[in-house]
């Protein structure tokens, strides 16, 4: 991404030491990034509907969604957003410790643009969180979304 504007993430994750080492990582980068983080899927889809406290929020560039979380999981969330004509397009990377194979079809059912099972060492977690950063951000050409719009 090169318009000079910080990039943004949300993370839906409910674990809030798995918050804190995600956070730390994306603290260490070197791309300016803006980390959005809510407790749910209920708060995630408030956040994309810019609804309550998330009426000035930007548009994510990319979501990070845990697959287990109270009131709305990640599988729920995951459905609502791929079925909304602009979000869709927002990639979504599942961010869980689920090694499930029916969670990995699931999830890529559903149209999960990656699923990364989290590691337990925090040393490994911080490079998989750069991993996706570089991936997403450096290899990766994304569509410009603004105001929930594309952008040509």
């Amino acid at each position: 991404m090169n318009d000079n504007r910080p990039i943004e993430i949300l993370m839906a994750e409910d674990s809030p030491s798995d918050q804190a080492i995600v956070q730390q990582a994306f603290k260490s980068s070197k791309l300016h990034n803006h980390l959005h983080i809510v407790w749910n899927g209920e708060e995630a889809l408030e956040f994309l509907r810019r609804e309550g406290k998330f009426a000035s929020a930007p548009v994510p560039d990319l979501i990070l969604l845990d697959m287990n979380m109270p009131r709305k999981d990640g599988r729920e969330t995951l459905a609502e957003i791929k079925q909304h004509e602009q979000w869709k397009l927002i990639p979504v990377v599942i961010l869980t410790s689920s090694k499930a194979e029916r969670d990995i079809m699931t999830a890529y059912g559903l149209h999960a643009n990656c699923y990364v099972v989290k590691p337990v060492d925090f040393e490994q977690i911080i490079e998989v969180v750069h991993s996706i950063e570089s991936f997403w951000f450096t290899v990766v050409k994304l569509p410009r979304l603004h105001g929930g719009q594309v952008h040509v």
